[in-house]
């Protein structure tokens, strides 16, 4: 992008039946000096006075215009949030991204905000966003701001909200911080139950990298993984691969189906372990299935009930990680912890269980596919000693060059 192109604080909505709350939007940024572009997402009437009409974002669709224009409210907002993702993607002259409304206008910008590189600024004042917003912010870093009242008129509530959000968003874009670290960076995953490995790893890596860690509670791994879909990641030790329990297990921090995808399509640098997969995460003790009030539960805190995977869950896990690391072309290595993959999983300890432990590493290993550039090693180390952490770094530093 040449870096003396304008660059536009984007206003969207749909102008039909939010103009007013818009256009306030618009000129409080306007009052702070910021260059404004406002785009209608409108499916059913049409916003007048925008910049970009409802037609030219429905253009983006992949099946075009008459794909979301279909009279049917539901399908058409769905397309247009598609075609706006599509709109958004296609330029490279948005210094952030804000809009207004309530459900509906919500599940229309998101998708677009989600899109952006992380940093961005991207901000949504919505009427949902006292409640969970895990479906709308994802694994970006969308900020949310609750409406209060109805985004519906001008009023001494509304007025105050809209505003802080256009001073918010007008802060972001003029007083943008840019970051010279000439230092790599590097994702890291980690656990409570697998901190003293990835803290361990940090210490040795942090002189030549920018480590960035990333809790595994589903968004975690999500995070990561965009960032590796952005290219701004130089490579990964993925120590802590839990969240495929949850997924399969149906627990609270899955990072869904696709975990370990940008991994493959990237092809950047991967050092991966099969951390905390001895548990499976769920809340408070009275939310835990019916079916598995049974099994080795353990209390950590108030909110939160582990699991005990099984010898079948292990085999399970197993063949999805293999699956997944046999599609990637980059370089791998993928350890496994013998002594242990959590502070809980040891001699003594609640979820030590040896049986399931050898189940999930010798699934791994029959179903992994070594070539040259991928290799699987077996460790008798637990994976919070700190020769493990020296191994996972050492690793990585071979196939990083």
């Amino acid at each position: 992008m040449d870096p003396t192109a304008p660059r536009y604080a984007v206003v969207a909505g749909t102008f039909d039946t939010k103009a007013r709350e818009l256009v306030f939007l618009r000129d409080c940024l306007a009052a702070m000096g910021v260059a404004t572009r406002t785009v209608d997402l409108s499916t059913q009437g049409r916003g007048a006075g925008v910049d970009v009409t409802a037609e030219e974002v429905a253009a983006c669709h992949p099946q075009g215009a008459a794909a979301v224009f279909t009279g049917d409210r539901g399908s058409a907002v769905i397309a247009m949030a598609q075609a706006f993702e599509h709109w958004v993607r296609g330029r490279d002259d948005v210094a952030g991204l804000l809009s207004a409304g309530g459900s509906g206008a919500t599940a229309l910008a998101t998708p677009a905000m989600r899109a952006l590189p992380v940093g961005v600024p991207k901000l949504m004042v919505s009427t949902v966003a006292s409640g969970d917003v895990r479906p709308y912010v994802g694994p970006s870093d969308i900020c949310m701001m609750y409406s209060v009242t109805d985004v519906q008129g001008l009023n001494r509530i509304s007025q105050r909200v809209l505003a802080n959000a256009a001073h918010a968003m007008g802060g972001m874009v003029r007083e943008r911080a840019e970051f010279t670290s000439t230092k790599p960076a590097i994702g890291l995953t980690m656990f409570g139950v697998t901190t003293p490995c990835v803290q361990a790893m940090t210490a040795l890596l942090e002189p030549d990298y920018d480590c960035l860690v990333f809790h595994a509670t589903g968004t975690g791994g999500q995070s990561m993984e965009k960032l590796a879909d952005s290219h701004l990641l130089a490579g990964v030790i993925d120590a802590t691969t839990t969240e495929v329990a949850d997924e399969l297990m149906g627990g609270v921090f899955s990072a869904g189906p696709e975990r370990f995808d940008a991994i493959a399509r990237s092809r950047v640098p991967y050092v991966g372990s099969c951390g905390a997969l001895d548990m499976v995460n769920f809340g408070a003790i009275d939310t835990v299935p019916e079916r598995y009030r049974q099994r080795n539960l353990y209390k950590h805190n108030a909110n939160v009930t582990l699991m005990r995977t099984s010898v079948d869950e292990n085999v399970a896990m197993g063949r999805f990680i293999a699956a997944k690391l046999n599609r990637m072309d980059g370089p791998v290595r993928f350890f496994l912890p013998e002594g242990g993959v959590s502070m809980l999983d040891a001699q003594g300890l609640p979820f030590w269980d040896p049986a399931a432990d050898a189940a999930l590493f010798d699934t791994i290993e029959q179903e992994f596919q070594a070539t040259d550039k991928r290799r699987l090693i077996r460790s008798p180390l637990h994976i919070n000693d700190p020769s493990f952490a020296r191994l996972l770094v050492e690793a990585f530093k071979e196939i990083a060059g």
